[in-house]
Parts: structure tokens; sequence; C-alpha cells
């Protein structure tokens, strides 16, 4: 759960720097990584750049609202007042002429659509979330050397790594690898939020981020606002990358589908598992938006994709087709419904509400054309074939239409041709009722793609008609029924996959995360100086990644060292073994001459002893209480990682030997466990 939001001490400093300053960072710094695409030139990159500099321009302007609002509430003089009043005018319209500019922008979804010649209704795409820089050098080299105690400036490397992939992320490019980059970044933030960012203390450091649609900034210390930006950023490109597919293919259809199904598992995920967000394109009624807009634009594809499988002048797949569009009519009705709810219709741009409601008429009349042609154009039903169109045609329409039985229906030309000039008949009033809708948007009138669309399903229908109305019909063309909606392939809402891009911990040199993590807290380390008595050292050992000691004997040469049950061994010699297996440490020991061996253990606090040690093990997890729910935290207890393995591994161990040390005497020693 995203806590709510909270002042930035820098809130008086300009906004986003110049995409500009961002290349020639990118340029210095050498990152151009796989998926990160900064200097291509693109309408959609150049769109992006634009939309950043709007949402700086929103930015200064708010903040120039919100003093004017407390001068205007803090002073007494009138003439003051009223002079705060006109700035507070000016800078209220400059806003709205900021966010409508942004609207427009954000309404271009003509930028993201493939370059295909082949005439198809736009896709609306999401564009990405903007981000401030995050310089994270400093904070993290204090929390390194205050919590681990380590000397901050050795993991610099790590730091500005882990700085230049936050970068890339910020650029991604609009393809698997942009997505495999997100997620990388995405799965890192899960060892970032569980070695810096302890429950009870903050790191000092604001993620500032830009809404999708409005370009309102907002900004938290929680990393879980971090991670849901990224998250929602994730489900944007899979919607662009849906977008651009040449939906005139098989191939391309169903890497559409693909996309927006799982565009509309990240949004749904997101809307599960994060909550508290101060942004409105991630609130849930935001979000419940989106998910549903996914679902609606897969719908629509398998209809195309219908379109191109089925043959057709066969009567059934006709039928099939004519239900195919009843079901995208129905779920874009869905959406539309949605977007102009209370929270939502003040936010979405007006452009895409009204798209929704034209595919909406568009769809519903493409429904009852291909009613029209399965009535007119395919012939009557033989007796072999009545029974199985019969089977069909009475789950076809919502209800039955007035006339005659379905047998003389189906067998009888002019009974079809009746009811099938009443479906085209509707067909016409809902192509021009979406014609009619559509020329209510300044912007949808520029699309020409869209115009093209809508006009030529219109000119066909009218044409069928004219085809089939004969001058001496007197009869009074009635109203045909609505068509059952029914789909053969079923959206499905494919959550993130986040195990498929594998990463490995940047600071995994500070230990295994089982025991050098946020949540735990340690003594110093300390050193002692073993010798070998003729009983061995007088330790038990157990586990791997660190090595812990299960017991020590009382008397022995570790109990007069100071060595104490609980202890973890990070050091042998000088040599590191905080990630050394337990035959690793036990060779290490068993080198060891006349001299002696140097030993540097830790004891964690509230952990003396080691089943508290276990207990502390097996509970760690790196929630960090902004989650809505603990969904999030024990989909990273899965993550395909060394430590995480290791933590798993550690869990069991400590579980199965939890009494063979300290119920029973030393000389019994348990299975896991070995004297020394």
């Amino acid at each position: 759960m995203m806590p709510p939001e909270e002042e930035s001490p820098d809130g008086g400093r300009e906004g986003d720097r110049d995409s500009g300053l961002v290349l020639l960072q990118a340029l210095k710094s050498g990152s151009t990584r796989k998926g990160c695409d900064p200097f291509a030139q693109t309408q959609r990159s150049k769109l992006q750049h634009r939309r950043a500099r709007i949402n700086q321009q929103i930015n200064k302007e708010m903040r120039m609202r919100a003093g004017a609002e407390n001068l205007f509430r803090a002073t007494s003089n009138h003439k003051v007042k009223e002079t705060v009043a006109l700035e507070l005018s000016y800078v209220n319209s400059n806003l709205q002429l900021l966010k409508e500019e942004l609207e427009e922008l954000n309404s271009s979804v003509d930028v993201y659509q493939n370059d295909s010649e082949s005439i198809s209704v736009p896709m609306i795409p999401l564009g990405l979330k903007e981000t401030k820089e995050l310089d994270l050098l400093v904070p993290l080299k204090d929390i390194i050397s205050e919590h681990y105690g380590e000397e901050g400036i050795l993991f610099e490397k790590e730091i500005k790594e882990f700085m230049e992939l936050r970068q890339a992320m910020r650029t991604p490019s609009r393809n698997e690898a942009g997505l495999e980059l997100l997620m990388e970044y995405y799965n890192q933030l899960y060892f970032l939020d569980s070695r810096f960012f302890p429950p009870t203390k903050s790191l000092g450091v604001f993620f500032h981020w830009y809404d999708s649609l409005t370009g309102v900034p907002s900004h938290q210390r929680a990393l879980a606002f971090e991670k849901g930006s990224v998250l929602f950023n994730i489900g944007a490109l899979h919607t662009q990358i849906g977008a651009r597919q040449d939906r005139a293919s098989l191939p391309g259809l169903n890497q559409a589908i693909d996309a927006f199904q799982k565009a509309a598992g990240a949004f749904n995920y997101l809307k599960e598992n994060f909550s508290n967000a101060p942004s409105l394109d991630m609130s849930a009624a935001s979000l419940n938006m989106l998910v549903r807009l996914m679902v609606a634009q897969v719908q629509e594809c398998v209809f195309e994709k219908m379109t191109l499988l089925r043959a057709q002048h066969d009567f059934l797949a006709r039928l099939q087709l004519a239900q195919e569009a009843a079901r995208v009519e129905d779920v874009y009705s869905l959406v539309h419904q949605t977007m102009t709810q209370a929270h939502v219709k003040d936010y979405v741009p007006f452009s895409w509400t009204t798209m929704v409601h034209v595919k909406s008429e568009h769809f519903k009349a493409l429904s009852h054309y291909f009613a029209a042609i399965a009535l007119c154009d395919c012939p009557a039903a033989s007796d072999a074939e009545l029974p199985e169109q019969e089977k069909a045609f009475i789950q076809f329409h919502v209800t039955m239409p007035e006339g005659p039985s379905l047998r003389i229906l189906l067998q009888d030309p002019e009974e079809r041709r009746k009811l099938g000039k009443a479906h085209l008949k509707k067909a016409i009033m809902k192509h021009e009722e979406a014609m009619r809708i559509h020329g209510l948007c300044k912007i949808l009138r520029k699309m020409d793609i869209l115009q093209e669309v809508l006009s030529f399903a219109h000119k066909r229908s009218l044409s069928k008609y004219s085809e089939i109305d004969h001058e001496e019909d007197f009869f009074e063309t009635g109203d045909a029924p609505d068509i059952h909606p029914k789909t053969h392939q079923k959206p499905e809402i494919k959550s993130p996959n986040f195990s498929q891009v594998k990463v490995t911990d940047l600071f995994h040199r500070l230990g295994p995360l089982s025991v050098f993590s946020a949540k735990n807290k340690w003594y110093p380390a300390r050193s002692v100086h073993l010798m070998r008595g003729e009983n061995g050292f007088g330790f038990t050992l157990r586990g791997d990644s660190p090595v812990l000691i299960a017991g020590v004997i009382p008397g022995g040469c570790a109990a007069e060292a100071g060595l104490k049950e609980g202890d973890y061994i990070i050091s042998v010699n000088g040599k590191d073994c905080k990630w050394s297996k337990h035959a690793e440490v036990v060779q290490l020991l068993k080198s060891t001459g006349e001299e002696g061996v140097e030993i540097s253990v830790i004891t964690l606090q509230g952990s003396e002893g080691p089943k508290a040690a276990d207990k502390k093990a097996a509970a760690m997890s790196s929630g960090s209480g902004m989650l809505k729910s603990n969904k999030e935290n024990s989909r990273k207890s899965l993550m395909n990682s060394k430590s995480a393995s290791t933590l798993l591994v550690w869990s069991k161990k400590s579980k199965r030997s939890k009494k063979s040390t300290y119920s029973v005497p030393f000389t019994a020693v348990g299975d896991n466990e070995a004297m020394y």
C-alpha cells in the first residue's frame, strides 16, 4: 500500500530535466543498454519528449498556483487579494491550456499504429509515465556505512550500475527488449527494497513520476510507488506493441492479442496489489477502466482473426461473425459505461471516450450486416442442413424474430430476404450513428483511417440494401432483433511473468539476504582467535551462506574465546565467508595450523540463540507495509535468484534441525551439524 502524498523538500525546483540533457548524459555515461532507445527520433519518442516538456510546465504552474492560494488565504489586505486573484485566474487559464495540449498529445493514437497500408480500426495505446532523474549515490553509500558497517565507497560501482539501469528504463524501446529492460529494473527493485528500505526508517529520497494522461506530478518516498509506476509502464508498453501490429495478417493479430492480454494482466496486477496511489492513472477506478479497455481490444482482434480464418460464403460462419461482432459491441459498451462514471469521466481524454462509443456503434452495425449477409447471400437450407442451421439460429437472436416458423424462415428465400433487409436497415442506422458520434470529436475527425473505415462499412451496407430492395416491396420493414453476443475465444488476462527475466542482486557482496537485509540488525562484527584443543575448537556448525554456530561446548576453546551459539561466521583468516558453503568453511578450519585461526562473527540483535535466528530467517521478506496485501511479497519469495533460493533452503534446514543441538547433549550431533 502506498502512503498518502508527502511534501517534497525540493518542491521549488524546476521539473524534470530537458530531454536533450538526458540524452547527453546517456551519451557520456555510455548507457546504451539493450532495450533502451534514447536516441531514436521516431514520432513516438518526439511525442514522449513533448509530453515531458509539458509535464514540466504543468508542474511549474501548479507550484505557482499553490503559492498564490496560500497567499490568498493568509493575507487580509484587500488590494493584495485582488492581485492574487488575478494571478490565480491567469495561472488556471495556463493550466487549462497545457492540459488540453497534453490531452491532444495523449490522444495521438495514430503515432503508435502500424505502418501497414491495410485499413483497420485504430487501437487505443497508452503513453508511458515520465519520471525525474534520481541520484542514489549518497543515500545508498550512507546506509551501507551505517547499517552494514562496510565502506560505502567500495560499492560505488554497484550503485552507479543500478542508476544506469534506472536511466535506461526511462526510454525503453517499443519491443520485447524494452519490456525485458523494464522487467529487469522491476525485479532489481526487490533487492533494493530488501537491502536498503528498513520498515522503520526512510531512505530520504523521493520518487517523482508524472501522470500518464494529465501530466500532473506526484512524488513519494515509498518504493511501492516506484514499483507501481514501472509496472504501469510495462502495461503501457504492451499497449503500444499491440497497437503497432499489422492486423491484416494472422501472425500480427496473434501478437496483438497477446500484447493486449498482457497489458490487461499488468494493469490488473497493479490494481490488486497496490493501493493509495497518488496519481489518478494508478487509481483503482482508472485501472479497472484500462483492464476493460484492453479486454475489449483483445475481443476486437479476435473478431478480425475470425474474418481472416472463416470462409465468407458459409452460412454458419457468417452467423458466428455476426455474434463475434455483437460480442465486441458488448464489451465496448461496458468500457464506455466505465469511462463515463463519476471518478473517471473528467480524467479520460474525450477522444478515448468518443472512440470507444464509435466502436460500440460500429460493431453493432457490423453484427447486423453479417446477419443480413448470412440470410441473403447464402442459399436456403436443404433438408440435410436444416437441423444444424436451426440449432444455430435458435441461439442467434436475443429474441426470436416475428413471422413464420424457423423452418420456413430458413428454407424460404423471400422470408430470408425480408429479415435480412430488416438487419441491414438497423446496420445502416448504427453506421450513421457511429459517423455522427465520430464527427463530434475534433481529434478523431483528423484521423483519416478511422473515417475511411466507417465510411467504407456504411457504403457497403447501403449497397447491399439497394441490391436486395425491390420496387414492389409494399411491406413495412420490421425491426430486427438484436444479435446474441458470443465468442469462440474468450480474452485471457495474463499476469506478468516476473521470473522470465533473470536478475542477479547487484549488491550481493553485502551478503545473503536471509541475514544481511534492511530488516535485520546485528551487533558490530567481532574477531576471535581460536586455537585447536584436544577436542577440536569446541563448537558445532550448521547451514550455508552464512554458516551458523549452532552450539558451543561449555569450557571449550570457542566458549573461552567468546563465541556464542547463534553467531554467524563472516570470515576465516581474512577470507570473506558470507556466501561460503558449510563444507568450504569446514575446510578452512581444518587447514589451520598450530598458530590457530582468526574468525570474524556477527550476532543478530534479538536473536541470541539459533531458534530466534531460524525464526528470523524463515520470516524474512521484503514487504515494506506499503502493499495492499502480501501477494506482492509472496511473489518475491519465488524469484529465481541466488539469495532467494538460499533463504528457502536455509529455512528448511533450520526447521528440520530445531531440536538437534539444544535438547540433547553435545555428543549427539544432528544430521545437519558437525562438531569441530
